[in-house]
Order: structure tokens, then sequence, then C-alpha cells
């Protein structure tokens, strides 16, 4: 499982880490928010409305679910279990909120939290990325200030500073796991 404050490179690096180790595979996210510019239905997540998600919360298909910036997010249980089930490894790509969730519902998932060697970094990032407006990069940022301080929660952090030394770290890190 893999976390860390919006705008830390999680999607950069985990895409490094699928591509440099062909066992693993994504868990799609089902959300409320509508697509960005990129986005791709069934890749990059699962797009659904509020009534579809109220429907996975009441049938129990949601493993873990949290609301982010106005929007909410869940792993599909189905997802989850057919890839097991098949015998590959997952990440899981998720929020503080969603970890603290997995973690209560399964003690043997291996953690690792993603971040910027600074918030003004952060900042920088959030504002180059041009997805937001000011409004919401304020909200991001101050979502990033509280997970920062659980980081500790985590088995490994990821100091994303250097983007090639970040997904060798990354890569070397899932590598080892899976051996285990």
């Amino acid at each position: 499982m893999i976390s860390g404050p919006s705008g830390a490179g999680k999607g950069t690096l985990v895409s490094a880490a699928l591509e440099a180790l062909p066992s693993l595979s994504l868990s799609i996210s089902a959300t409320t928010r509508s697509p960005r510019q990129g986005d791709i239905e069934g890749k990059t997540y699962y797009f659904i409305t509020d009534e579809q998600f109220d429907n996975l919360i009441e049938e129990r298909g949601l493993l873990e679910w949290a609301e982010v910036h106005g929007f909410r997010y869940g792993t599909l249980v189905d997802q989850v279990n057919n890839t097991l089930e098949a015998g590959r490894d997952l990440i899981l790509e998720l929020d503080f909120q969603g970890f603290e969730q997995i973690k209560n519902y399964r003690d043997d998932v291996f953690s690792i939290f993603i971040v910027t060697p600074s918030m003004d970094v952060l900042r920088r990032r959030l504002e180059r990325r041009g997805t937001d407006n000011l409004e919401s990069i304020e909200e991001r940022l101050i979502a990033a200030e509280l997970e920062m301080q659980a980081k500790d929660s985590y088995n490994v952090v990821i100091v994303n500073d250097n983007l090639e030394k970040a997904k060798q770290e990354l890569i070397h890190v899932i590598s080892q796991q899976i051996r285990q």
C-alpha cells in the first residue's frame, strides 16, 4: 500500500514500479469525482455516481473508502479479491484514511509513505500540475500537513527529492516484499 500527500509523486512512482515489476497490478479505485484530462475509465479510476457509491457502501463492496477534497474514493472488494486469487501482487494507492481502514482490517499489509522534501516543494508541484485552483491547493496543503504527522505509522518512508532515486528506492522496497 502506498500513500502520501497529493502532489508527492505517488502516481509517477507507482507507474515506474508497475513498469519495472511485471508481477504487480494496481488496484483501480472508484471515485465520485469527474474525470480530469488524461483520466481513462477503468485504468486511472472507475468514475461512478454518488448513488452507485452509496450502493457499494451498503452492499459492502468497498474494502475502504474516504471522502477527500469533496469527493469519495474507494477500493473495490471484488477487484482486490480477483487480483489476489489470480496470484498477482497488488499495489493500493490510498490516502491516509484508506490506509487506516486497511490497517485495521488486515495487519499483514506492507505500507510505504511518499513525501516531498518540504511543504514548499509540495506547493510548487501542486501549482505546476495545473489541475487545481488556489483554494483547492490550500486545502491539499492543509491535508498534507496532517498526513505528514502520520508518516511514522508506515513501514517505509520514501522522500521524493530526486525522481530517479525515489523510483529506484520504491522498486527495491517492493521487490524485497515480493520475495518474502
